[in-house]
């Protein structure tokens, strides 16, 4: 599945197939982490920031009843070591993985009914704070996708921690190997998913010569490895590779506004142009 978006609305790519935060805003810097006093990350410098969630109000939130944490690591990274009280559902929890890798559908959003399902299994409602996570560096930023999914489908309560994992080990917070238990609930009200934020296969190809193609995997894939079982290699005609791991600062936060400016600039991306990830 494809993402569609205004540069100025740009979500950066923290998922294997796309996107994942809002990064376009004014060119002031965020405060720098010290470990002696654990400045908070600022994320009021990122236009979209209403879905990001910083390690230090995650702690401050840790056994709340009105919280639901989900580790959206693979399931030896979860058992090696998680934030307390966080629930391990894996990396492709809110799509659909029927069948095989390319069969038609495979790796798209579940349809309404079964992701409502899977939301009320794990306690996920319209009124707690749900906060999603990973580490980014032994994954594909599974987090960003299924906030992404969640967004999709009307959901305004759902957060991703700035940094993920690894940024929260580094700031000094507890880990755990004790497996959370989800707390079903049920009357979870999705809406119509916003296909403003899908760009079909047929809008792909009639776009083409229209909008910027980005493709955020690793250059061995865009350049036709088939690590992650997919029928085909290589990929889309005219698309510009960007691997999604550049948009982040080596402790997995997100770069400043002005920085990923100047490295979509380096790439001939443009203020003005419209484009798609994938």
């Amino acid at each position: 599945m494809w993402k569609k978006f205004k540069y100025k609305q740009l979500l950066v790519g923290l998922i294997a197939m796309g996107l994942v935060l809002g990064a376009s805003g004014c060119g002031k810097q965020p405060a720098p982490v010290d470990k002696q006093d654990q400045k908070e990350f600022d994320i009021s410098v990122y236009q979209n920031n209403d879905f990001l969630m910083t390690p230090q109000k995650l702690q401050a939130m840790l056994g709340s009843e009105d919280l639901v944490l989900i580790d959206c690591n693979k399931p030896d990274v979860y058992a090696a070591g998680h934030i307390p009280g966080a629930i391990g559902i894996g990396i492709n929890a809110f799509s659909d993985t029927s069948g095989k890798i390319g069969d038609p559908g495979w790796g798209t959003i579940k349809n309404k009914e079964d992701l409502q399902k899977k939301l009320e299994s794990l306690g996920i409602d319209n009124k707690k704070t749900v906060v999603f996570y990973s580490d980014v560096f032994k994954g594909p930023g599974a987090d960003g996708r299924a906030v992404w999914q969640l967004k999709l489908a009307g959901m305004d309560n759902v957060k991703m921690l700035v940094g993920g994992l690894s940024y929260w080990r580094e700031m000094g917070y507890e880990v755990t190997k004790e497996a959370a238990q989800p707390k079903p609930v049920t009357g979870v009200i999705l809406k119509d998913y916003d296909q403003n934020y899908i760009a079909t296969k047929d809008y792909v190809f009639n776009n083409l010569d229209k909008q910027v193609l980005l493709d955020v995997r690793t250059e061995g894939e865009f350049k036709g490895s088939q690590n992650a079982g997919e029928p085909r290699g290589g990929h889309i005609k005219g698309a510009v590779n960007l691997l999604w791991l550049e948009l982040l600062n080596k402790d997995g936060t997100i770069k400043t506004p002005e920085e990923i400016k100047t490295l979509m600039a380096s790439y001939n991306i443009k203020s003005a142009d419209d484009f798609i990830v994938y």
